[in-house]
């Protein structure tokens, strides 16, 4: 049973659509990433989800309750934002009670005047302080429970924030882009913080962001949406390595994937250069157009020989573990790129001529609509003659 069901989300701002169908699953537990690039719709179906916003069609379902029709408040879903809202007038230790305060103590006793006198109210305070102090020790910010934001780094506001949002313990976690306002270095070590503050808490957790470099590494699964579309949902390896649609192919990975134009030949081949690949199903009619992807580590150099692709090296990156190579290829007149280790790059240079290596079964093949083929993994024809035939 799915702990978190969304099904046809359809949103649009007047004739825009910005949410075209959109339906997943996340299971008790589960950290999901969304990912996309800016203006794709991630961010509204977290709102929606978190009843700020209201689809246009579609059910939203939290442990087998419709929750549709249900306001924010009414729903247990506690949501971190990029900006991280917190009040500025309010110390740390007073905006992680907000929820609780909301929560547990009645109108009345929220009262400055009259709350102390209430029935209760001492011994609510008394159990929200604590609930606070323990939430505090989990996050180590106990030393800024009496500062206000403005006296706080963007970290420090940042896990402020979390508290405030794991201090109810909701239902569901949403994040939109909580690392964004952070720099390189703190964002990389904020990465394992959340992480393991999901494993603590125990309930799915949905996180927005379009850095594909956080989504790989924090989520169990990870949600591509493009133009509105959740076009793949799967685990971060299978997203990199058995993308379903060329718009994932060429928004996950860097530097980015190779992608070349090509068209079905006689005897379901395909051609790249003057190298000839084998469908291993040939089910394909011949001169149907496709695009070939071939993800740059699996592109090789060599500067000599007749096998190959013909090639002339247009620039060199180096960055340290890594170079980036980036050819042109003769034939076609395409950029193809390689990322080679160090070791291999000694000595090239721009204007060099290069031949480039791809085993076949690297090669993913897209249709005209952007679909994966199920025609790959490719297979080197060891008889061009038959090939041709």
């Amino acid at each position: 049973m799915s702990a978190l069901s969304l099904r046809g989300i359809h949103k649009s701002f007047g004739e825009n659509p910005i949410l075209k169908g959109v339906s997943l699953d996340a299971e008790p537990g589960e950290f999901i990433a969304l990912v996309g690039p800016s203006g794709c719709g991630k961010s509204t179906l977290l709102r929606i989800l978190a009843g700020l916003e209201t689809a246009d069609g579609g059910e939203i379902v939290i442990a087998n309750q419709d929750v549709t029709r249900l306001k924010a408040a009414e729903r247990n879903i506690a949501m971190v934002f990029q900006s991280y809202a917190l009040y500025p007038h309010l110390t740390a230790a007073q905006n992680i009670a907000v929820p609780l305060v909301m929560r547990r103590l009645t109108r009345a006793q929220r009262l400055p005047l009259i709350g102390p006198l209430m029935p209760g109210q001492r011994k609510a305070i008394a159990d929200i302080k604590c609930h606070v102090r323990s939430m505090a020790a989990s996050l180590k910010i106990e030393h800024l429970l009496d500062r206000k934001p403005g006296q706080m780094s963007g970290g420090q506001r940042q896990r402020v924030a979390l508290g405030r949002a794991m201090v109810r313990q909701p239902a569901i976690f949403l994040m939109d882009e909580p690392l964004s306002n952070l720099d390189a270095n703190l964002r990389v070590h904020a990465r394992g913080e959340i992480v393991e503050l999901h494993r603590r808490a125990g309930v799915p957790t949905l996180y927005v962001t379009h850095d594909q470099a956080e989504a790989l590494s924090m989520a169990d699964r990870v949600a591509v949406m493009i133009g509105g579309a959740l076009l793949q949902l799967s685990p971060p390896q299978l997203i990199y390595d058995d993308p379903q649609h060329i718009e994932v192919a060429k928004f996950i990975g860097q530097p980015r994937i190779n992608l070349l134009p090509s068209q079905i030949k006689e005897g379901s081949t395909v051609v790249l250069g003057d190298v000839r690949y084998v469908l291993s199903n040939r089910t394909l009619p011949a001169g149907r157009a496709v695009t070939l992807g071939i993800r740059p580590e699996f592109v090789r150099l060599t500067r000599g020989g007749e096998s190959g692709l013909p090639a002339r090296i247009e620039r060199v990156e180096f960055l340290g573990s890594e170079i980036i190579i980036y050819s042109r290829l003769d034939a076609i007149g395409e950029t193809m790129i390689a990322k080679i280790p160090p070791v291999e790059g000694a000595g090239l240079a721009a204007g060099m001529p290069v031949r480039l290596h791809v085993a076949g079964e690297h090669i993913l093949v897209f249709g005209a609509d952007g679909v994966r083929l199920p025609a790959a993994p490719l297979t080197t024809s060891v008889a061009r003659e038959a090939a041709h035939g």
